[in-house]
């Protein structure tokens, strides 16, 4: 009878173990379901140079190679480009081939400077994408209030193929002389985020802005997104600005390459960083580059 007593005693033990093991076991896996996951994301603008003959040493020819190999040592997951010509998106495709190209010209395909957005292809699905012109009637090749030239805006929204977390992305070309253009640009494109965005994914708005970060057209922008230096929770890297204009000799001051991001977006920017690489005391381009790496947060 001891013995047997025992044996039953033994067994209700374990069983009550057991019972709390499988509570304790559930509780972890509903605080694992509740728990934010997270992914690295390295973003890139890049103003890259039309190609133009009178720049001499400093034209596409002499520093392609240069700016390709940058470009393959960071593999950013996404990057925009500027001012770039159709042979030099075609130069881009063929080198990056890992990459889906959108966007095109400001005179429309294959005509004029384009300001493409690029992204891994093996990462993201492409959901929607567009070019649409900064003028009046965005949706048809035109030129826009006291603007110079024709500008663009090119946007993807991407899906990650992994977290399946949604991602828009905005890349554009401000106008280099007109003021109301860059202005009536920038409220363009955050009109056009608003309508499109209307599940509130995280948006990557960047490009050459043409303007300074004291500018009241910048100081309206923060009101609705927010600037990827400022949240950088390491100090940011290299010099505050961003046009070298090929001088190598010369400070860089001039701040007009920007990476912005959507508000309460889920998006932690861990770095931030101006490139500054050189070969030979030439850069290769007269724009440095902006580098972020962001962590994207969601919860499952």
């Amino acid at each position: 009878l001891i013995i047997l007593e025992s044996i039953i005693n033994t067994n209700e033990f374990f069983y009550l173990m057991k019972s709390k093991a499988n509570i304790i076991l559930g509780l972890l896996v509903l605080l694992i379901g509740t728990t934010v996951s997270a992914q690295s994301l390295k973003v890139m603008t890049y103003n890259i140079r039309l190609d133009i003959a009178s720049d001499g040493l400093n034209d596409w020819s002499h520093r392609k190679d240069f700016w390709i190999a940058q470009m393959q040592f960071y593999v950013p997951d996404v990057f925009g480009v500027q001012e770039a010509t159709p042979n030099q998106v075609t130069d881009l495709t063929q080198a990056f081939a890992n990459y889906v190209k959108v966007g095109i010209g400001r005179e429309l395909e294959g005509k004029g400077e384009a300001s493409c957005v690029f992204f891994k292809k093996d990462r993201f699905d492409l959901l929607q994408s567009n070019t649409f012109w900064l003028s009046e009637t965005p949706n048809q090749v035109s030129m826009g209030w006291d603007a110079a030239c024709n500008r663009v805006c090119t946007y993807v929204l991407l899906k990650d193929k992994k977290s399946k977390q949604f991602l828009w992305v905005f890349n554009t070309h401000l106008d280099h002389m007109g003021q109301e253009a860059r202005t009536k640009g920038i409220q363009l494109i955050s009109k056009t985020i608003a309508e499109l965005n209307t599940k509130n994914y995280p948006v990557i708005f960047m490009g050459d802005f043409n303007t300074t970060p004291n500018e009241s057209r910048i100081l309206e922008l923060k009101k609705v997104m927010e600037d990827s230096r400022e949240l950088s929770q390491e100090k940011p890297f290299g010099p505050e600005g961003t046009f070298n204009g090929f001088r190598y000799d010369v400070a860089v001051k001039d701040r007009i390459d920007y990476i912005f991001l959507s508000k309460n977006s889920g998006l932690t920017v861990q770095k931030y960083a101006v490139l500054t690489d050189a070969k030979d005391l030439r850069y290769p381009s007269d724009h440095f580059p902006v580098y972020v790496e962001l962590v994207v947060n969601k919860k499952k």
